[in-house]
């Protein structure tokens, strides 16, 4: 950074060598789990991902709570203003009560079997009443985990619960989310087994997943789907002939479909179909590191025809819209207060660069 307010005319005024944006907008995050990082082995496949962070996410409060702190402070430094936090748990609350980050909490409710849908739902709401009696900052809201861990009843009852808001779902992750909605075949079928459950009532439909659970929100929700690793251009299509469904975003999280099934996101087909692209860093179960940033640089990388000011337009305004904060976020206009991040290339990158926040 260079400052030059002693040059004739141009005093208080201060230079930066780089590119100075918005605040960045994490669109889909899990604080909860920062304490698995380096905990879970990368390449893993999601069903054996999801059993070990089953396994592995109910540490003691203290190495949580460190953690949580740890991983805000880190994502603050670099630039993010604003988090779409899932939260399965009201551990968080303590770090959310006060601070420089806009929050949209997006309490996560589970569960397969029909059965279990009505005490699931209220162990939901629960936690959500939680967050509101403790005056926690920022919206909130419930929302399902995924296709294959909800069950119909189950989306029915969060249907009928949030009209009008924003949700989040993680969304066809894996080819045998896929698979098993169309077949009831592949993994998913192990992963219920080691879990003793009974999905003997579940019967394939020959549709995808996204086809499956997108029909169950008529209440004018706004969808944030995470991941979407293997949508098609049948499911853009099924969206576009269904517009009276809710309204979706789609937020990619690179280096976690990386870190977790070695796959690239379909990028060039989200963006040749025109839709709205977000982008989060979700866990460290999932990722090295919490950064928007380091989001940028791996599609920078791995997607060259891309161009450095479309992707901040992903992380910056379209996050604010997303989670309905661009009245304050997003963009330089007069009346907000976006913060500012500072851009600069790395050492002997033409394309990739490092971030910091400056205010």
């Amino acid at each position: 950074m260079a400052c030059r307010p002693e040059e004739p005319g141009e005093a208080g005024i201060e230079f930066f060598d780089g590119i100075l944006c918005p605040g960045f907008i994490n669109c889909h995050c899990h604080l909860e789990l920062s304490h698995l990082k380096n905990k879970i082995a990368k390449h893993t496949g999601l069903v054996n991902f999801v059993q070990q962070v089953m396994l592995q996410r109910d540490n003691s409060q203290p190495e949580k709570q460190e953690a949580m702190q740890s991983a805000l402070q880190e994502m603050q430094e670099e630039g993010i203003v604003a988090i779409g936090d899932i939260c399965n748990t009201t551990d968080s609350i303590f770090l959310k009560k006060s601070g420089a980050i806009l929050w949209h909490n997006f309490i996560e409710i589970s569960g397969f079997i029909p059965g279990a849908a009505v005490p699931r739902f209220q162990q939901g709401m629960d936690i959500l009443k939680t967050f509101y009696a403790e005056a926690v900052t920022g919206q909130h809201s419930l929302v399902p985990h995924a296709p294959y861990s909800v069950s119909n009843k189950l989306f029915n009852l969060i249907n009928e619960a949030t009209p009008g808001e924003i949700l989040s779902i993680h969304n066809q992750e894996a080819t045998a989310e896929n698979e098993f909605y169309k077949f009831k075949k592949g993994e998913f079928l192990d992963l219920y087994k080691n879990l003793n459950l009974d999905i003997s009532y579940f019967t394939a439909t020959e549709k995808s997943s996204l086809q499956n659970w997108l029909p169950a929100f008529t209440n004018g929700q706004r969808i944030i789907a995470v991941h979407n690793s293997f949508i098609t251009q049948e499911d853009l299509d099924f969206i576009e002939n269904n517009s009276a469904l809710a309204q979706l975003s789609f937020c990619i999280c690179i280096n976690a479909n990386l870190y977790i099934e070695n796959i690239l996101p379909p990028v060039e087909l989200l963006r040749k179909n025109k839709v709205a692209l977000v982008i989060g860093t979700d866990s460290y179960a999932s990722n090295d590191q919490l950064s928007v940033m380091a989001e940028i640089n791996s599609l920078l990388k791995h997607f060259p025809a891309i161009e450095i000011e479309e992707l901040l337009q992903w992380a910056t305004i379209n996050g604010a819209m997303a989670l309905e904060l661009s009245a304050q976020l997003g963009s330089f206009e007069e009346g907000k207060n976006p913060g500012i991040v500072l851009l600069r290339s790395l050492p002997g990158e033409t394309r990739l660069y490092s971030a910091e926040r400056i205010n």
